[in-house]
């Protein structure tokens, strides 16, 4: 089916995103999962905004890990239409704040689908060698291709949206790190991007 907002997804994908939508909006006021002014547009601003990454990553993807997950975005989108597509088989949400992933535990279960949460700190972690690896308004690009360094797979994909000042941002890691980049613009705002990076290596 495809939802008001032009998300092509099942009925029981969409259900399932509705069942997190209300979660998070029960949830937020105790624990600010999202900021208060986005609240009312949740749907374009976090989940049509996720749904999107979702759709840059080679699929079929094996293990997809979203660091520093939040209030689940985009990991609990991907795990959300995961469950529909087969792909990725396994979605690791890396969370270190605990009443956060918390939450991120109950909107698994209440949706009825298959994810980790792990509570640690990035830098605590041990190599993932995940497919896929996403982080959304977690840090500036240099310091995410040094996760991305440590926990990419040989041969994986990282998917990080960036806001309006990405091009700094992308020479500043250029200076650091050498790896290939493709540029996508974001369906959901004038400005910002999304960066599809492989080949990671210091320089």
């Amino acid at each position: 089916m495809i939802t008001s907002d032009g998300l092509n997804v099942s009925r029981e994908t969409f259900e399932r995103l509705e069942c997190y939508a209300e979660l998070l909006r029960k949830w937020n006021p105790k624990i600010n999962l999202v900021s208060k002014s986005t609240i009312s547009d949740l749907w374009k601003r976090h989940i049509l905004d996720s749904a999107q990454i979702y759709d840059l990553a080679p699929h079929p993807v094996t293990h997809w890990v979203d660091l520093g997950t939040g209030g689940g975005f985009p990991g609990m989108v991907i795990a959300i239409m995961a469950a529909d597509s087969g792909s990725p088989i396994r979605t690791t949400l890396v969370e270190s704040d605990m009443r956060k992933s918390t939450f991120l535990r109950t909107v698994i279960r209440e949706t009825g689908i298959q994810a980790d949460v792990i509570t640690k700190r990035i830098e605590e972690l041990p190599p993932m060698r995940a497919d896929v690896i996403s982080a959304r308004a977690l840090a500036n690009l240099t310091t995410l291709l040094s996760f991305a360094a440590r926990h990419l797979a040989p041969d994986g994909m990282a998917i990080f949206p960036k806001g309006a000042s990405w091009e700094k941002e992308l020479m500043d890691a250029q200076s650091k790190w050498k790896f290939d980049v493709q540029v996508a613009k974001s369906k959901t705002e004038d400005g910002p991007v999304i960066l599809s990076i492989t080949g990671v290596a210091s320089v």
